[in-house]
């Protein structure tokens, strides 16, 4: 089986030595194993990201030594295909509307006191699943914002056990549960990160998906996803995040240097690839 890797950024800002690592991680791991690296815009979300970013960040990786096939797939150009899948889950009444704000969330756990806690946080309490049909009906006949949540034990029922494979830790046992019923898409964004990135790496054909161990719990949810779906399962490869001098991870809202600036600099692609943990020259 070729394999193939991708690299996904959100056009949010400017690339910085985090993203330079994951993409030389996933174009390596293709180039290692003879397969196909691609390059896909993440630009779901229509408040935070901007076309701009999406010239400059190809500008960087190409200017790092990096290459991709073409076409580049934009998730904003394909809603039409996570619209489908989302169909297809609230067809199967694995997904309900949930009406509740983040304020009256975040009351709903104050008040349950030692709330269910995952990996991001306090989880969502269950508060709308419980709602008569006929209670979200009217609801949403009478406009009403909502979200659309996953409900993960009645898909967990669905689907039965289910594991899937890190590179970088072996076997894993799907527990979705730890993340609770995720929100897939809202009134705004008609697709979550969750949802698009599922859909977008099946039909892609990606077979091997890298990215940061931040994203590694997010995966179990991934693997359900697939297993609703009928999509194919990829393995995965989370590797370590590069950190600071004061070994906290490198991200856009804490300032982390972007490859803009370390170019007007005048450091080198040579250079920005050793800084990025790839001193080796780009393939």
């Amino acid at each position: 089986m070729t394999v193939v890797t991708r690299f996904a950024p959100s056009p949010t800002g400017h690339l910085h030595l985090g993203h330079a690592h994951s993409a030389l991680f996933g174009r390596h791991a293709a180039v290692a194993a003879r397969g196909r690296f691609l390059l896909r815009i993440e630009d779901i979300d229509p408040t935070r990201c901007r076309p701009a970013f999406v010239d400059d960040l190809m500008e960087d990786l190409a200017w790092l030594g990096l290459t991709w096939e073409t076409p580049v797939r934009r998730q904003s150009e394909h809603l039409a295909d996570h619209r489908a899948a989302l169909a297809r889950l609230e067809d199967g009444g694995l997904v309900y509307p949930c009406f509740c704000t983040r304020k009256e969330i975040a009351a709903e756990v104050a008040r349950a006191g030692h709330a269910p806690h995952g990996p991001d946080g306090p989880l969502y309490p269950g508060t709308c699943r419980a709602l008569p049909a006929s209670r979200r009906q009217a609801r949403r006949a009478a406009g009403d914002p909502f979200a659309l949540r996953l409900d993960v034990t009645r898909a967990l029922e669905r689907t039965g056990p289910l594991r899937w494979y890190d590179r970088a830790r072996g076997w894993q046992e799907a527990t979705p549960q730890i993340l609770g019923d995720v929100v897939l898409a809202r009134k705004e964004t008609p697709t979550s990160y969750h949802l698009a990135v599922t859909v977008d790496d099946a039909l892609q054909g990606v077979t091997l998906v890298t990215r940061g161990e931040d994203l590694f719990f997010a995966s179990h949810l991934h693997r359900l996803l697939q297993a609703l779906l009928d999509l194919p399962v990829p393995a995965w490869h989370h590797h370590p995040l590069l950190t600071d001098e004061r070994g906290e991870r490198l991200a856009k809202r804490a300032g982390a240097p972007s490859l803009r600036a370390l170019r007007a600099a005048g450091r080198t692609p040579a250079e920005v690839r050793g800084l990025a943990g790839f001193p080796e020259r780009a393939a």
